[in-house]
């Protein structure tokens, strides 16, 4: 089958995905082959790629935001049959026998397995899974609009959650990518106000179409303070920023799995029981509530799309902020 293949890593510049020939995989037990329809381009895949997360594997196929349909199950297969159509999300197996995994925390797991990470993902025509790990789409998504659905909207989705908003609090999203642009969708449903923070002139104009009530930069004073923030930005220069203009009481989710270091916080900005919460991978139960969610709202997907072989492309328009929404892989028929 067809792959981008990670064999060294390196800066995006230097186009370190090969594109290239590798086995099909064979499902075994529990297992289900997917024929890969779409795969989503996530920050998560360039930071791997330019060895910002620590190597797990390489000759790698990395991309966890899969859209695909069912070819081959594996023995003892029951929730799935060919043709089915499922997401697979960055949580690829957990132990479920740990205290993490058996207090609902299976995103903490230490024997946790990541698609596109530990193992091969979406850049490519087929993968395999565990049956358990794999999700039915709302027919309402297009294969490409479903997508960013598999770490955006699911990560997304935690991230709102434990910022412990509440309908008609206003909520700060700091950055306007992929997650943000499902997050606001969400805010806007649940009757929140939404103010949004980026520097990116088209990235704030695309969140004012979204409904943000305010936009501005992190530098800027917004009409009031926020209730609940939401940081999706890599730097930890801005949780100074984001402190500033958050209210007593206030909860501040880090939708980040690299962060550069928080310089020291003066205790002021702390103070008035203030709270900082990383957001650290996903659940399968966030996975089924907010696929759910996503069709009720329903949730808007706005994408560009680019070939399987072009993927190094689509990382650096990310990298470089080139487009709104989120990027996304079409898979080429054999």
């Amino acid at each position: 089958m067809k792959a981008m293949v990670l064999r060294k890593t390196n800066t995006i510049e230097k186009l370190p995905l090969i594109y290239t020939e590798i086995l099909k995989p064979e499902p075994q037990q529990n297992e289900i082959r997917i024929k890969i329809r779409t795969c989503g381009v996530c920050h998560t895949d360039l930071h791997e790629i330019e060895g910002d997360l620590p190597t797990k594997k390489l000759n790698l196929v990395p991309g966890h935001e899969i859209i695909g349909i069912v070819d081959k199950c594996g023995i003892n297969v029951e929730n799935f049959s060919n043709g089915d159509r499922v997401g697979v999300p960055w949580l690829y197996s957990a132990c479920g026998t740990c205290k993490y995994c058996k207090r609902g925390q299976e995103n903490l797991c230490d024997n946790a397995k990541f698609t596109g990470y530990n193992v091969n993902g979406g850049y490519a025509e087929y993968m395999v899974v565990s049956s358990n790990f794999a999700y039915k789409i709302p027919l309402i998504f297009s294969d490409a609009e479903a997508a960013p659905l598999m770490c955006a909207g699911v990560i997304g989705y935690r991230s709102i959650r434990l910022s412990q908003i509440k309908p008609g609090e206003t909520l700060g999203l700091f950055g306007f990518g992929a997650s943000a642009h499902i997050v606001i969708q969400i805010a806007l449903y649940w009757k929140c106000k939404v103010f949004v923070f980026t520097r990116s002139k088209n990235h704030q104009e695309h969140a004012r179409k979204l409904g943000a009530s305010w936009v501005g930069t992190s530098k800027d004073n917004p009409p009031r303070k926020i209730d609940s923030a939401i940081s999706f930005v890599p730097s930890g220069l801005i949780i100074h920023d984001i402190l500033r203009v958050l209210d007593k009481g206030g909860t501040l989710a880090i939708n980040a799995i690299h962060l550069t270091d928080i310089p020291a916080i003066q205790w002021n900005l702390l103070y008035y029981e203030r709270q900082i919460i990383s957001v650290a991978n996903t659940t399968r139960q966030d996975a089924i509530e907010f696929l759910k969610l996503a069709g009720e709202i329903p949730i808007k997907i706005e994408v560009q799309t680019y070939n399987l072989k072009d993927a190094n492309k689509a990382l650096q328009d990310l990298k470089n902020s080139k487009f709104n929404g989120a990027a996304v892989l079409l898979i080429e028929e054999k």
